[in-house]
């Protein structure tokens, strides 16, 4: 028996997120699948981030245990034959059988997109909000570096949240301004349930001027979720990658 990790790519519209469901397409149950059809074997991967419907990755994590003659580094290669063109697997290696990578110290990188101009751009619609108002990206900016260090960010949880403690550490929180494309890049030691789209949404509040930047520390002090700003849209969100704060024994995640 050896344990393989799986680094995979996803345009999450068409699923459900990345944990599987009973009645819903999701990025698990079509990962399960290729690895059936491929070994014959009945296995469930174990993914680093459960992200949600429409959310898309660039670099999640996922490990599963098989008895498959297969080299490692060949999976990638095999299972790809086997999903769908909006499932990719990145590059697959062989890690220690006590390896999680939803139990590693890590930290993860989150970018919310938004393109604001009077249009849309139909090219980039599944991966981009589109709005239309005026931003004031200065300001989002300002906003945003109230996120860096550590804090409780009940604020800026979702209230379905059951994470045992809502304190987080933000490395690295920042709104960069590319013409009319906004994108609000942020890097945590993990984040909870909605958190980055709250965060997002309340940012747009922010650039539309229904809030202030200063509004933000007072916010996160009060640990109280109708303070911050709405859940801003999943599809716009897309998971960067996932990195070890130290480096695992004999693993190396790239």
């Amino acid at each position: 028996m050896k344990r393989i990790l799986l680094c995979i790519a996803y345009d999450g519209t068409e699923y459900a997120g990345f944990q599987l469901q009973k009645n819903a397409l999701t990025i698990e149950e079509a990962v399960n699948k290729a690895l059936l059809a491929l070994t014959g074997e009945s296995l469930a991967i174990s993914g680093a981030s459960r992200t949600d419907a429409g959310v898309h990755a660039l670099g999640n994590l996922a490990v599963f245990d098989t008895e498959s003659r297969i080299p490692p580094e060949k999976f990638c290669y095999a299972l790809n034959e086997r999903l769908p063109e909006d499932i990719r697997i990145q590059w697959s290696k062989e890690v220690g059988s006590g390896f999680h990578p939803r139990k590693m110290k890590s930290r993860k990188t989150y970018e919310y997109r938004i393109l604001n101009r009077p249009v849309s751009e139909p090219n980039i619609r599944r991966n981009t909000l589109h709005y239309h108002y005026p931003l004031d990206a200065e300001a989002m900016n300002e906003a945003a570096a109230c996120f860096l260090g550590e804090h409780d960010f009940t604020s800026f949880a979702s209230i379905h949240s059951t994470a045992k403690t809502r304190v987080r550490t933000i490395y690295e929180s920042f709104l960069k301004k590319e013409g009319e494309l906004l994108t609000f890049h942020v890097k945590g030691s993990g984040f909870l349930y909605n958190m980055v789209r709250i965060m997002a949404g309340t940012l747009l509040e922010v650039g539309s001027g229904k809030r202030k930047s200063s509004d933000i520390p007072a916010i996160l002090e009060a640990r109280d979720r109708q303070l911050a700003g709405p859940t801003a849209p999943a599809h716009a969100l897309t998971l960067i990658s996932i990195e070890p704060e130290t480096q695992e024994p004999g693993v190396s995640l790239q």
